[in-house]
């Protein structure tokens, strides 16, 4: 039986993760809970309603077609009662609106292969290739391990996006069909790593040495939040640490603001109100960090 895992999207042309154009495949789930994440309708690893009040008509049909009576109509629009939504998607077929949307659907792997196939012609000619994302794509390991070992036997150059916080035993078997993996590193201080996603760091630096070790090609990458991970103790810290297990190049990721509007649509809160780092406060930490062996990049 093929392999199969729940995909959260799947975005073509993108030119910031990894070489040349790419198609990105996001999965769903991740064992962090980072405070910034722009992604918080990955980070369960469960299909989810996505709902937009302002797109609703208020025809009605959801209220009817829903067998767990989660819609309800209230003066203010329809609310989903989410304590009793199971995400069967049967609101979203009655949604001419676009107002529900299912996000994550499960997928096999032929079903991912053939979905980027026409994607072909973009990789030859500008060298790219295909990104697993999420989430966390080693939160679904035997998916993802067998993602890549589709994509390798089509010929195609592979990366994958990855916080490191998994088995290292879950990661090794997909190295051989990786060709680049890019790390984040979101603090060097456990304590405030802790505080920031709900997990430690040890795992996280333990993998990025035998990761390193072994030669992948790895860059490590900073989300760079204000006020949170941006002070010079912390980016030295980490440029240090990449320098001292031999990585060569790490990108600076700034902070933005949208995933606001998702939590919104996903019924929760969003924990952080700040405002993103300007292309002057990144130019200047760019230049902060240069000079020390490293290719620092912003983006990426």
């Amino acid at each position: 039986m093929t392999p199969s895992g729940i995909v959260c999207n799947i975005q073509r042309y993108s030119i910031h993760d990894g070489p040349g154009i790419r198609t990105l495949v996001f999965l769903k789930g991740c064992p962090l809970k980072c405070i910034w994440c722009a992604n918080p309708e990955s980070q369960l690893a469960r299909p989810e309603i996505v709902v937009t009040p302002k797109r609703c008509i208020g025809c009605g049909k959801c209220i009817v077609r829903c067998p767990e009576k989660a819609i309800i109509s209230t003066p203010a629009g329809n609310t989903l009662d989410r304590n009793k939504c199971i995400a069967c998607g049967f609101c979203v077929e009655e949604c001419s609106a676009e107002g529900l949307q299912l996000m994550g659907q499960r997928l096999t792997v032929d079903e991912v292969v053939k979905e980027i196939e026409g994607d072909g012609i973009f990789y030859a000619c500008s060298g790219g290739g295909v990104t697993l994302s999420g989430g966390e794509p080693f939160y679904q390991p035997e998916f993802t391990f067998s993602l890549l070992k589709a994509f390798k036997k089509q010929g195609l150059n592979t990366a994958v996006e990855t916080c490191g916080h998994a088995s290292f035993k879950l990661i090794e078997p997909c190295l051989p069909y990786l060709d680049l993996i890019l790390y984040d590193i979101k603090h060097l201080d456990p304590d405030l790593h802790q505080k920031f996603t709900g997990v430690e760091n040890a795992l996280i630096l333990s993998n990025a040495r035998k990761l390193a070790a072994k030669g992948v090609k790895l860059v490590i990458r900073i989300p760079l939040v204000p006020g949170l991970n941006d002070s010079e103790t912390n980016l030295i810290q980490t440029v240090e640490f990449a320098r001292e297990i031999g990585i060569g190049e790490v990108h600076l990721l700034p902070y933005h603001e949208f995933g606001r509007q998702k939590y919104l649509q996903l019924g929760r809160e969003c924990a952080l109100d700040i405002n993103p780092p300007g292309t002057e406060r990144m130019e200047e930490i760019r230049r902060f960090l240069s000079g020390r062996g490293l290719i620092i990049q912003v983006g990426g």
